[in-house]
Parts: C-alpha cells; structure tokens; sequence
C-alpha cells in the first residue's frame, strides 16, 4: 500500500475515534485558550479532525506528484472525506453548534455529486475533476467545523462568529458547487429527458 493510500486509512480510522470521543459520556472540564472556553472533549475533536483533514491534503497532492493514483484511493479518499465531514457536522447539530437545516443541505449534496460522479465514471470514464467551487467548499466546511468545536476561538473576544460565518461560506459553494456539476454533467442525463 502506497503512502496516499496509508493516509487515507489512517483518516478512514480516525472517524471511529472521533465518534467515541464525542459519543462516550466524557467530561474532561474545560479549558481556557486565548480567552475562550472550550469543553477540552471539543478540543479533543477538534484536533483530531484537523489531523484527519491534513491528511485529506496531503493524500492527494502525494498521490498526483509521484504518479500514485490507485483505485482504491479514487475510491476511499472522497468516501473518507465524505464520512468525516457529515460525521462532524451531526455531531455539530447535536451539540447545538450548528443548524440542522444547513446540514441537511451539506449532506444531501455531497450524496447527490457522490452519486452523480459513479455515473459520470460509468458512462464516460472519467473521473470529474474537483472544481474550485467544490474546493472552496471543502476548505470552508472544514474551517468552519473546527471553529464551531472551538467555540470561534481567536476571534470570540471580538464577537465574530466566523465558525457561522464559514458554515455560511460553505453552504453558498455547497449549493454553487452542486448546481455547477449537475449543470456540467446534464449530458449523462440526456436519455431520461429525450424525445419519446
């Protein structure tokens, strides 16, 4: 197995550690970091994300610089990504931290492209490219959930809800983003809609 591929397993792994450390009844007390209060079980979370997503970046800037690509890394690392990503957010609503409607919408998309990309491989052979609304997604999506577990540290002393606002950002590039694939991808729907 590859070092992309190590990388994928590694995050695919650290989903379930994530989930007991959110899940399990703990109450480490909270801590206090450049003047926010943060439950240190958020903190825990939150690092381990973090750590999950660096790897979601450094898999494929590995894979695609050494000539690594496998399919089991086509495969695994959106599924990764898909999984730590909605496994965050539904933890986020079930603390509070985040609206279940917003949500509702960010998982919905990532199911629909999830889907629409099986089919566009299937019909075509191609793999769609990730698009720059769909990394600017990705990259608010997940800013937004480490800030939401911290509390919007940094920027809590100053009354700005960045974790919102980039919740905000996200759910503007998840729609934007969803919409611009489908649109691109309308070809492989061209027999359902045809002439009778």
């Amino acid at each position: 197995m590859n070092l992309p591929n190590k990388l994928t397993v590694i995050r695919i792994l650290l989903i379930p550690v994530f989930i007991l450390i959110l899940a399990l009844p703990l109450d480490w007390g909270t801590v206090t970091i450049a003047g926010t209060m943060i439950p240190v079980v958020d903190l825990v979370a939150a690092i381990i994300f973090a750590a999950a997503s660096l790897t979601d970046l450094a898999d494929g800037k590995i894979a695609r610089r050494n000539h690594l690509v496998t399919n089991f890394g086509k495969f695994a690392d959106p599924l990764a990504d898909k999984m730590l990503v909605m496994t965050a957010f539904i933890f986020l609503v079930e603390l509070g931290k985040a609206p279940a409607w917003v949500v509702t919408i960010i998982v919905c998309r990532e199911l629909a492209v999830t889907g629409l990309r099986l089919i566009v491989v299937e019909n075509n052979g191609q793999v769609m490219a990730a698009a720059m609304p769909g990394k600017i997604k990705t990259t608010s999506q997940m800013f937004s959930i480490i800030f939401l577990f911290l509390n919007n540290i940094f920027f809590a002393n100053i009354h700005l809800p960045i974790g919102e606002i980039l919740l905000y950002i996200c759910l503007f590039f998840t729609i934007y983003s969803g919409v611009e694939y489908f649109y691109n991808a309308r070809d492989v729907f061209a027999d359902s809609f045809g002439k009778d």
